[in-house]
């Protein structure tokens, strides 16, 4: 699934935490890893890096470190371009004051423009962190049969304990379904035959993968998919929210000036933003 996993990395409080959430990904997948750090190279911290590298006991033959001077996003997409990187693993920022968490423009910039998939941490954590319950946004786009594929293989890999697919009725389908309607119940019905629509194109989807033994639950909202998804990942306290980039559209079409830019105003968990 990733033949290759970058880390873009700084020398901050978090980093071995952050090298560790990675290594252990790296062991999972079976990856080669690269790490990223863009700033002056220097010999007291080619040391320090190289002394981090050996306490997390990271597999020296499988172990790659890129140093870049310059505009520390676009020498990290640089870096992935160059290494053909499946998977970069980056950390969010929390915000003490509004205890929330958040992206900087280095960090939207990246996510934004990444050639590959992009998995942000919120809480990094030495021992690793557990990815018991993992939410997707199971929303019809063109990209959501990738998405759920992924989402379930990842989930295979981290041995999730519980997956929900959430859906979005699209609200203008209920509203042009139900215009020429007088009667609640006929109202009722048409909601109804919506909700399992959005449940048959999830199955539909899981039809064709394996699932191995994984727990699936579908689950149908109205509203806009990033506020639901945000919702319903901090009612049952998720550890990863995995959604969806529609990275070849263009500027005008994707979803980043919308929806997904709220969820990276304030992630409520850790997040994988899948790109083909």
């Amino acid at each position: 699934m990733y033949q290759k996993i970058a880390l873009a990395i700084a020398f901050s409080p978090r980093i071995e935490a952050l090298i560790s959430e990675t290594k252990r990904l790296v062991e999972l997948f079976e990856s080669e890893l690269i790490l990223i750090h863009v700033g002056k190279k220097t010999d007291e911290l080619v040391q320090k890096l190289e002394g981090l590298v050996e306490n997390a006991q990271l597999p020296k033959d499988r172990t790659k470190i890129i140093w870049k001077e310059g505009k520390p996003g676009k020498m990290i997409l640089e870096a992935c371009r160059d290494e053909k990187v499946d998977l970069l693993v980056a950390g969010a920022l929390k915000n003490e004051s509004f205890l929330t968490y958040y992206l900087g423009s280095v960090g939207r910039k990246i996510i934004r423009k990444a050639p590959c998939s992009v998995l942000t941490l919120i809480e990094p954590k030495v021992e690793t962190t557990g990815f018991s319950q993992v939410v997707f946004n199971g929303t019809q786009t063109p990209i959501t049969p990738f998405v759920i594929q992924q989402g379930i293989d990842f989930s295979k890999k981290v041995k999730a304990d519980q997956v929900f697919i959430l859906n979005e009725i699209k609200m203008y389908g209920l509203q042009m379904g139900t215009a020429s309607e007088d009667s609640e119940q006929e109202v009722a019905q048409t909601r109804r035959q919506l909700v399992q629509d959005e449940i048959k194109y999830v199955e539909d989807i899981l039809s064709k993968l394996d699932k191995d033994d994984l727990k699936i639950s579908i689950k149908v909202t109205g509203g806009r998919w990033a506020i639901e998804l945000a919702r319903f990942c901090e009612k049952i306290n998720a550890d990863l929210l995995v959604v969806g980039d529609e990275h070849k559209l263009n500027f005008f079409d994707r979803i980043f000036p919308h929806d997904l830019e709220d969820l990276l105003s304030t992630l409520p968990c850790n997040l994988l933003i899948v790109k083909e």
